[in-house]
């Protein structure tokens, strides 16, 4: 295949073949990224552009191609692959990147419809971006609510249909915004090895720029830095970890004390537990389970980084597991549609089906009958999911409850450090909180803590 041409921008000559790839050879949208960047010559500020060109796309997709079709005399659907990726990437520049000028944006997008597809495209690709420029202003939308929604958000439409349900026209709205926003890189400090003052200080001297966050008291959000976050030595010293300030509650929610025994079923990478470990002053055991090795893996990496030293993270089937002890503290981070994420990956957003929702309750129920089994008399279990689907959170809840010696335990107390609105505050008094994506600035999840009838902790 003959390739762009040099004088064309690389950074947008790469962002068009991955979108190509993505959109076309059905990859991961996070995974080709990374494979693209990892042995790049580009510097970090345009690898930064790469990344925020892709992913804006493939967000925005829905809509970048209702824009697109208004100007286009065949739909966007049955153009040339090679088109489809360079008019998109090009709509996307100009309607969302304010800072890149427009004349850039056409050239680059005419010359790689040259080389890409033919010399006759590359007028249309020139008219048609020409006459977008010129009218972009006068660019409606649909008029009833569900098609306008989806549509401008660029949203599955089956999934607008839910939230208007669930949460009404204006939370909906905002929902969806807040899963168009590129999120923020947040760091949990290791206080077991430096202060949060300590590490903003560091962070400073590295040439990061970073200010305490709002939600958490261990929470820094990184604002500027102009090396990978991997490359920083207060990183490879094990003084910090990234991770979202709402799934920081999880540990402080469950509250495990030093000495005490400790599962943690669904692992993943292990950002909780270490977490936990934490509190508990790195005295006491830790086990982790996750189903996939790679993210044991990964695990086992992250606390010895961390230099926590009473974790186990161990490969295991959840539903399989024989364990000669039972625990303290349960936290079962389940398996779920991920709602109150989608703005973390891109192209999440189009993987979701109504089919898969059946399945994970089922899945989701098993695993809290497991975790209940593993639980000792006086303990205490937390189901969390990074959902904000009642379906895989209240509705799970109530249907264990039916079935199982257990009742909710109030946790508002153990995160008094949050900015929760009074409504919210008495769900978590309560046992339950659903905190919806970008509500407080954070990623949507849900918190159940749980606890055997007739015991009583704090």
């Amino acid at each position: 295949m003959t390739k762009p041409a040099s004088k064309t921008s690389p950074v947008r000559t790469l962002a068009v073949k991955l979108v190509h790839d993505i959109e076309e050879k059905g990859l991961y949208a996070n995974l080709a990224l990374e494979n693209a960047l990892r042995n790049s010559s580009l510097a970090p500020a345009d690898r930064r552009q790469v990344t925020g060109i892709v992913n804006g796309t493939i967000r925005m997709i829905r809509h970048l191609d209702w824009v697109l079709n208004l100007f286009l005399s065949k739909k966007i659907e049955g153009q040339n692959p090679w088109l489809k990726s360079i008019l998109r990437v090009s709509v996307y520049q100009i309607l969302f990147m304010d800072r890149l000028p427009d004349h850039a944006v056409v050239n680059d997008a005419v010359e790689l419809t040259r080389v890409r597809v033919n010399q006759s495209m590359s007028k249309v690709t020139n008219g048609v971006l020409r006459n977008l420029i010129r009218h972009q202003e006068e660019i409606n939308f649909p008029e009833d609510p569900v098609n306008y929604l989806s549509v401008y958000y660029s949203h599955p439409k089956w999934l607008v249909e839910l939230y208007l349900e669930l949460f009404g026209r204006e939370e909906c709205a905002r929902i969806l915004a807040y899963d168009n926003i590129p999120p923020a890189v947040v760091l949990r400090v290791n206080t077991l090895r430096i202060t949060r003052e300590g590490l903003l200080n560091r962070l400073k001297e590295e040439g990061a720029s970073a200010v305490p966050g709002r939600l958490h008291p261990q929470a820094i959000v990184l604002e500027e830095i102009d090396k990978p976050l991997t490359a920083l030595p207060s990183f490879m010293e094990g003084l910090f970890y990234v991770q979202n300030e709402a799934s920081m509650l999880a540990a402080n929610i469950l509250a495990p004390k030093p000495g005490e025994v400790v599962y943690d079923f669904c692992c993943g990478v292990g950002g909780k537990s270490s977490h936990m470990a934490e509190i508990m002053q790195d005295n006491g055991c830790i086990e982790a389970y996750d189903l996939y090795e790679h993210k044991i893996d990964l695990a086992w990496h992250n606390f010895r980084r961390l230099h926590l030293e009473n974790l186990k993270a161990l490969p295991a089937d959840i539903l399989q597991l024989n364990l000669n002890k039972r625990a303290d503290r349960i936290l079962l981070d389940a398996p779920c549609s991920g709602w109150g994420v989608l703005n973390r990956r891109a192209d999440s957003r189009w993987h979701k089906t109504t089919e898969e929702m059946a399945e994970l309750n089922h899945l989701q129920l098993s695993l809290l009958d497991k975790a209940a089994e593993n639980l000792a008399d006086h303990g205490e279990l937390l189901y969390a999911t990074c959902t904000i689907n009642p379906a895989e959170n209240e509705q799970v809840i109530e249907r264990f409850l039916e079935n199982h010696d257990y009742e909710l335990q109030g946790f508002a107390d153990r995160i008094d450090f949050f900015p929760f609105e009074e409504g919210d505050r008495r769900a978590a008094a309560d046992g339950q909180l659903t905190l919806l994506p970008g509500k407080y600035g954070s990623d949507g999840m849900f918190y159940a803590l749980l606890r055997r009838k007739g015991f009583c902790r704090k």
